[in-house]
């Protein structure tokens, strides 16, 4: 069983360790030090729900839907270019490290709606998790696919804690405006290329 577990775990971390829109805001709110525990348990959250359901079997559910995967596209690619532009005009002014919520702070609801539109809207995780990691845990049988599906939860628990509490050590860096202005800048391309992506 640690075999699968281990396994899971590779798996996880193999599809959530990635450039991607989710991670991206992950990083930049754990550098603003604003809002970070619940940003990191809804997307923990969000990942332990989408890989229990492909443990569970849903991914047959969904495979069977086409036109939910597709409407969840074409919002994806919506919401990415909306936050792509916003990125970009922070990008055109920057600011420097806050470490404390002060003026041009993120309220808590526009920080929790935004990742979870950045989760729940992208295709892509349902791919990843309830299709893939759903497929992968089938080979493990009962109960091996719920112990592959637990790694693969570990993985998303490591993953995101490091990245939104671990940025804050990359504080005296993002100290400067042209660090964020540099980060904004690549969080607006990155943002535009997924979009594309998604539709493309």
């Amino acid at each position: 069983m640690l075999t699968t577990l281990l396994t899971g775990l590779g798996a996880g971390a193999s599809l959530i360790v990635a450039i991607g829109a989710q991670n991206a805001y992950v990083l930049r709110q754990g550098l603003r030090r604003e809002h970070v525990l619940p940003i990191v348990l809804i997307c923990i959250a969000s990942d332990a729900v989408l890989i229990l359901a492909g443990v569970a079997g849903i991914g047959a559910v969904i495979r069977a839907a086409p036109v939910a995967l597709e409407v969840a596209r074409w919002a994806g690619f919506a919401f990415l270019l909306f936050y792509a532009l916003f990125a970009a005009r922070r990008a055109l002014r920057p600011e420097h490290l806050r470490a404390a919520a002060g003026a041009g702070a993120t309220s808590l609801l526009t920080a929790v709606g935004t990742v979870a539109a950045l989760t729940w809207l992208n295709p892509h995780v349902y791919l990843d998790t309830v299709l893939l990691l759903g497929s992968l845990s089938a080979s493990h049988g009962d109960p091996g696919r719920w112990v592959f599906g637990a790694g693969a939860v570990i993985a998303s628990i490591l993953w995101f804690s490091l990245l939104g509490f671990g940025a804050r050590y990359l504080a005296p860096v993002f100290a400067r405006p042209a660090a964020w202005r540099i980060l904004d800048g690549a969080i607006a391309v990155l943002m535009i290329v997924l979009a594309v992506l998604l539709v493309v």
